[in-house]
């Protein structure tokens, strides 16, 4: 089966590194290409091609602000991929919750707390 083109969708987009690198850039506020570019210490060209993708996806908004332009997480266009992470995490919460029940009992029962069973 032939591998989806990285701009079909959030899912593909994320996947690359240096992209995810932009996103938490962006989800801190707005930027322009220079400030990503800076913070990120990347190249600009390739700052300009991963936003490329990213607002081909719809992960990233653009406002021009004179002869800058401004670019914007749309944290909305993140649900499929928490939609998709969620069942995940609760499976993930609810064993540490059973880890850390452990943990305790076994601290009451190395203190004297509680009797072994």
């Amino acid at each position: 089966m032939a591998r989806t083109p990285t701009t079909s969708d959030a899912f593909n987009a994320v996947a690359e590194p240096q992209r995810r690198r932009i996103i938490d850039l962006l989800a801190l506020g707005e930027r322009s290409v220079n400030d990503i570019v800076e913070a990120l210490d990347m190249r600009q060209p390739q700052v300009s091609k991963h936003l490329g993708v990213l607002r081909e996806v719809g992960l990233v908004n653009v406002r021009d602000e004179g002869r800058r332009r401004l670019y914007s997480l749309n944290s909305e266009a993140l649900r499929p991929i928490y939609e998709w992470v969620t069942p995940y995490e609760r499976f993930w919460r609810e064993r540490y919750e059973r880890l850390e029940e452990l943990l305790d009992r076994l601290q009451r029962q190395t203190s004297g707390e509680e009797p072994e069973q």
